[in-house]
Parts: structure tokens; sequence; C-alpha cells
């Protein structure tokens, strides 16, 4: 444990000491000050990270618009070297970013697939036009500004950088600066595989560097992932210029477990997913479980024995399940919403704690652990059944009729995924139908393939990530027609 511990606090603080990313420069001091980044499992600094001003961002986006045309201009196919260059360092990076990003937000190494950000760079570049009188082109937007979420900072980059640069765009990133690390690596490795200075840019930054980016009018789209509210404040940012936008937002997953459902598959997926994985910091995670009423009780004990089997503890472990949340503010803030449920007549059927001498290892005394949780005797007017909680909580609600649970499902703004398990196929289409949102698994884990389209409707955002749809994001069509 503590060699795993040692080498990636050594890759975090080497990632940090080499500094942002701008053009062919690495500045180690910025404008925005720094911020002393500390290891989530165990409250320890790690390192003291420079933060991006509007300097650094004009800067950058300066770099952007400069490497623009020879990027734009290279040919179809020494694009799709480049980057099929950087998938290869990807993957063989992949054991190292898995732990860079257990050290940026706490995420488990075994709940990571680094591979995915090189997926994402597989068979994207398109060729040109071919003749005729009258056809489409389909062009790059010019410099795309990427705001990458803390919860995944090196997916992030390939989900939003690696079709936008498919695309022939340059990308200006910029990760928050609780999870700094993950983003500048996959940088640093698109440098290494050959892709021009310029091309790729990251400044880790806060609010201030955020608003600077969307703000500039050297910004030709922006592409942003995170909370309805910082969403609202891109769009203010982005009205100015009449900056395009792409939104990737949060969500309140509901997962409808029918009578007829297999209740093995339907507890072991419900209770991963709802409580468990990613520490419950996921858009998408289903943390508003439907049961019908006739099967309650029996799914219930086996939630609460799916939950309580799984391994909590060092994210830089193999075997770990569960990590802790990303920054202490956001365990002390996830325990008060357990406890005004609590308030508010729900029942704790596990969980519901902060986890300490007790349940840890003594080198992780001081991280930011919580204890998987599944609540019971939740309304749907209870904040924890309605809010987004970003934490792992699950609540569970019975049903009688799917008129109604589907109608319960939709009420609430958000519609970013929802998961079925019933036997009855006409009944799953039905219901897939019916389910005001952007995607829906039935009887199974979401398959989070890069090859397929990701995002939301409502509140959840607009937009797509992966798949041909993610590439056209990235993409403006422009008519040509030649008189004769």
């Amino acid at each position: 444990m503590a060699d795993r511990r040692a080498h990636a606090t050594a890759l975090a603080r080497g990632v940090a000491e080499r500094g942002l990313i701008i053009g062919a420069d690495r500045p180690t001091t910025a404008s925005g000050g720094t911020h002393t980044h500390r290891d989530p499992a165990t409250g320890t600094p790690v390192a003291d990270v420079a933060l991006a001003g509007p300097a650094e961002v004009d800067a950058a986006v300066t770099a952007a618009r400069e490497a623009l045309p020879a990027w734009r201009a290279l040919a179809p196919h020494r694009r799709a070297d480049l980057l099929d260059r950087l998938a290869g360092l990807l993957d063989a990076d992949r054991d190292d970013a898995a732990a860079l990003t257990a050290v940026d937000n706490g995420t488990p190494v075994s709940a990571l697939d680094p591979g995915r950000a090189a997926a994402q760079l597989e068979g994207r570049v398109l060729s040109g036009p071919g003749r005729g009188l009258d056809y489409v082109l389909r062009e790059p937007y010019g410099v795309i500004a990427a705001m990458v979420p803390w919860n995944g900072p090196m997916m992030g980059m390939g989900q939003k950088a690696a079709p936008a640069l498919a695309a022939g765009n340059t990308v200006v990133a910029k990760p928050p600066e609780i999870a700094p690390f993950g983003a500048v690596r996959f940088a640093e490795l698109a440098l290494e595989a050959g892709l021009p200075p310029g091309v790729v840019n990251v400044v880790v930054g806060a609010a201030e560097a955020g608003a600077a980016l969307v703000r500039h009018a050297g910004v030709d789209k922006i592409s942003f992932t995170g909370g309805a509210a910082a969403a609202r404040e891109v769009m203010v940012g982005a009205a100015g210029a009449l900056t395009p936008v792409a939104l990737e937002l949060g969500g309140k997953s509901a997962n409808i477990v029918f009578a007829d459902a297999d209740l093995d598959a339907a507890s072991t997926i419900g209770g991963l997913l709802g409580a468990v994985l990613l520490s419950g910091q996921g858009c998408a995670l289903p943390t508003r479980l439907f049961v019908h009423e006739s099967v309650a009780e029996e799914l219930v004990d086996r939630l609460v024995a799916v939950v309580e089997s799984a391994v909590v503890g060092d994210p830089l472990e193999p075997a770990t399940l569960m990590g802790p949340l990303a920054t202490e503010a956001a365990r002390d803030r996830v325990l008060g919403v357990i406890q005004q449920a609590i308030a508010a007549g729900a029942t704790v059927r596990t969980g519901g704690r902060a986890l300490g001498a007790d349940d840890l290892a003594p080198e992780l005394v001081g991280g930011w652990f919580l204890a998987p949780t599944v609540l019971t005797d939740v309304d749907d007017d209870h904040d924890v059944a309605r809010l987004e909680v970003f934490g792992p909580v699950l609540s569970v609600l019975t049903f009688s009729d799917e008129d109604e649970v589907v109608a319960r499902a939709n009420a609430l703004p958000y519609g970013l995924a929802a998961y079925v398990h019933t036997q009855d196929l006409s009944r799953a289409h039905r219901v897939a139908r019916n389910l005001e949102v952007g995607s829906v698994t039935v009887n199974a884990f979401p398959s989070n393939s890069p090859t397929l389209p990701f995002g939301g409707v409502k509140q959840s955002g607009f937009g797509r990530e992966g798949g041909k749809e993610g590439l056209d994001e990235f993409l403006r069509p422009k008519n040509v027609l030649i008189g004769s």
C-alpha cells in the first residue's frame, strides 16, 4: 500500500511541477495563484498546483488559434496517424493514469478504465468531400473550450478533446483545481505523440479561469460538463459572443424494478451503481430506486447485503470498490443530506455515517470516507429523492403501477439516464420509450461504450459525447453550390 501511494503521489507531484500546458510553454506559476491538492484517501497534501487566471487563458486561446490553420489543413490520414499514436501512449500509460485519478478524486483503480480515453481516438477522422455541383462540407469550428469534470478529468479529455482534435479543431481544456493531474497528463502525452504545440492546451483553474475562457472572443465552441448552476453561468458568459455550447449536466436517474425482475441482478446492479461505485460521484448513477411494492422488502434485504459486502478503502488497492469522496467539504455535505433525510422520516438501512478508525487502515483515517448508504421510507418530495446528492446514498421508493412509476420517474427536471429491470420485453420497450431521458439501460450495467452517444434532456443538458453524434458536435456543415 505504501509503495502504491508513494508512486501515485510522485506521479501527481511530477505533473504539478512540470506546470500548465500553453502552446510550447510549461508555466509553473500563474496569475490565479496556487491550490494545495490533498489526497482524498489520506487528507495529506500532495502538491501545490498553479492556477490559471485570465492572462494564462488568453495565452492558451492565442496558442490554439495560432496552431489551428496548420492542424486544420493537415491531411486526414496524418491527423489519424498522430491520434493513433496518442491512443497508444494513453493505453501504455493506463496504470499510471488510474493512479493519478485515484489521487485526483479518490476513484478506485478497480473502477477505472483509462483505456477509454484512448478508445475515443479510434476511427474519428473525416476525409474531404467528393466532387459535385452542390455539396456539403463538414468543417471544424476552430478553438474548442473543453471544460472537463473533476470526477473524471482524463476520461473527460477523451470524450471532449479526442473528437474535437479528430475533426480538425484545436483545444483549450480547463480542468478544475480539485482534480488537476489527469487532464495535464493527457496533454503531455499528446505532445509526446507529436501533436504540434498549441493544438492541446491545459489551463488548470478555478471559477475566474472558467469565466475568462467562456467569454473569450477567440473561442468558437464550448463543451462543458458539470452542474446546472455552473452551466447557467457558462451560457451567460457565452451569450456575449453567441458562442455555441454543448452541456453534459447532472441527473437523478431512476432505477425501476418491476415485480417480475431478476432480483439477484437488480440488487447487484442497483446496489453497486446506486450506493458504491465512484462513491456516488457520477452524473448518470441510479440513486433513485423504485421497486414494486410486492417485492420491496426482499429487494431491500438483497441491496443491503450487496452494499455491505463492498470493499471500501484505499483507492490504490485493486480490491477496493469504493474510495473516499473527492473533498472533505463533499463528505460533510453528503452527511448533512443524510441527516436531513432522517429528520424528514427516512430510515437508514445501512451506512449513513462517516468512516473512521474502526473501519479504515490507520493511514486512511484522515481521508474523506463515507459508508455506502441505503435509505428507505423515502417520499418523492424529500430532498434526497429530488436533488442530485453526488454521494453514496441510494433512496428506495415503492410503486404499484407502471404508468404511475413512469410519471414519477419523469417528474424531476433531470433527464440523463434511467434503468429498468423486467422480464417482459414489451414492457421494457414501452417504458424505455416513455422515459424522458438520454439513455435507458435494461437488465444490465450501462455499456459506457465510446461508440455510443451519451447525454441528457431537460436540465441534464444538450449535445452528445461519444459515437458519431459526439463527433458531429465539433463539426459544422457548410453548403457549397457551384453554378454552371
